[in-house]
């Protein structure tokens, strides 16, 4: 991970953008959590009909806030020019009752995404969103990462990406296809050794749920030579422990909130 901090501070990744303020995965996410001085943009892929890569976490649009015509809701089966027929700000998500609505925000190709990278030092974080048992939704894992590739050498972001999956096959496809790129291997809350299991991948980066952190978990990684980049905190309380951990970055849906917190105490 780039030293975009000082050494032995906390990096912060906007989770989907800034999804407690914003609607997630658009672009007033991204823009909000740049203002607000985020030091990793963290996002996630689906691919459409016609293969253009997409920011969304979901497969399929999700009626709690994005509206659109009738018809399918699945992203695969749409081309980018209908995708973009969808309004996905019109309405804030209600579990996120500080998210402001931002009327007619669409699904963003990752290009535009990626075209934000000149307005600062800040990098990606990017998720391919696959799933085994549901092949349908995406392309294959070579083709997904060999999409992805193409996009970050387009847009000379080699040293400023990270991928990161819970299903490895696109984080091994990456490797072979861009070796530079630092990949991140993501686990859930049930993942109790996820230092050997992400060993086993040679992702340089081991990101659990923010609930499996230890101080002992932190060190182990550390003495395998990977960094630990947990999801998605979003209290004092739990910044506090995951702080204590000594984790390298935290990933949070509200990353100004976490940077003041950061720096009211002195860790930035």
């Amino acid at each position: 991970m780039a030293a975009l901090v000082q050494a032995g501070q906390i990096q912060v990744h906007g989770h989907r953008g800034a999804r407690a303020l914003r609607p997630e995965n658009t672009m007033p996410a991204f823009l909000y959590a740049i203002e607000a001085g985020v030091d990793v943009l963290e996002l996630d892929l689906a691919v459409t009909k016609d293969n253009v890569l997409v920011v969304s976490h979901d497969p399929l649009m999700n009626p709690a806030y994005c509206t659109g015509p009738e018809g399918t809701r699945v992203i695969r089966e749409m081309t980018f020019a209908e995708l973009q027929r969808w309004d996905c700000g019109g309405k804030a998500n209600p579990d996120y009752p500080q998210q402001q609505a931002v009327a007619g925000t669409r699904v963003p190709a990752l290009d535009e995404v990626l075209r934000l990278a000149p307005r600062g030092k800040f990098e990606f974080n990017i998720e391919t969103k696959i799933f085994r048992d549901r092949p349908q939704l995406t392309p294959s894992p070579e083709e997904f990462a060999g999409l992805l590739a193409a996009a970050i050498e387009k847009h000379q972001l080699v040293s400023r990406v990270m991928v990161q999956s819970f299903d490895f096959r696109t984080l091994e496809a990456m490797k072979r296809l861009l070796p530079k790129v630092r990949l991140s291997a993501l686990f859930g809350n049930k993942e109790k050794d996820y230092v050997s299991a992400g060993m086993k991948t040679g992702a340089a980066i081991v990101s659990p749920h923010y609930t499996l952190i230890t101080p002992g978990n932190v060190a182990a990684a550390r003495r395998a030579g990977m960094q630990v980049v947990p999801w998605t905190a979003n209290t004092a309380a739990d910044w506090d422990r995951l702080i204590a951990a000594k984790v390298d970055a935290i990933i949070t849906d509200d990353p100004a909130a976490l940077i003041a917190h950061l720096k009211s105490k002195g860790l930035r």
